[in-house]
């Protein structure tokens, strides 16, 4: 049984990753961003919240957030565990899901930091914007991405460094090399 979050910053490969594992342990990857897809799709009542800040060119609200990563942690499906990517990202929501977790009767079991050099992933993000023709994707642009990952999700990582859940991964090479260290640091 695993419960963990997958967390890194953009561009180091944490979406490729959470399927791999999620295929290799046999649980679910929950990422936030699938999770607002779905319920803006579905029309849920979360949903059509989230659409309207979202079409306004705001950030969902914790609020939102915490309610839909509740419920969505609450289906069948995750009762032998799972896989969270993209949440929490602040202290607030780090207490939240611990809160959640309590009432499910269930802990997080491991933090898997996925590390890499911002030089290397301005490269990779550059490069990725290019072939997808993401022009909105400017060096200027990534590089404030990463400064705003290290300022929100540093004290994320540290919180769960002081519990002594977080397993730290190079998220640089192969998808391949990846995936095997990421493999040997949950064995």
């Amino acid at each position: 049984m695993t419960r963990m979050l997958i967390i890194g910053p953009p561009g180091a490969g944490k979406g490729t990753q959470a399927v791999r594992i999620s295929e290799e342990l046999g649980v679910p990857a929950i990422s936030t961003g699938d999770i607002f897809r779905a319920n803006i799709k579905a029309q849920t009542p979360l949903g059509q919240e989230a659409k309207r800040y979202i079409d306004a060119g705001d950030l969902v609200p914790d609020s939102v957030t915490n309610r839909m990563v509740r419920e969505r942690l609450g289906e069948g499906d995750t009762a032998e565990g799972f896989l969270l990517d993209g949440y929490p990202r602040n202290a607030a929501q780090v207490e939240e899901l611990d809160g959640i977790l309590q009432e499910l009767g269930q802990e997080l079991d491991v933090v898997l930091q996925l590390t890499a050099d911002n030089e290397e992933l301005v490269q990779r993000l550059l490069g990725r914007a290019q072939k997808e023709g993401r022009t909105d994707d400017t060096e200027d642009v990534i590089r404030h991405r990463l400064d705003v990952y290290d300022a929100e999700t540093a004290v994320v990582v540290d919180l769960y460094a002081q519990r002594g859940l977080v397993r730290e991964v190079d998220g640089l090479g192969t998808v391949d090399e990846v995936t095997r260290r990421i493999m040997a640091a949950l064995a």
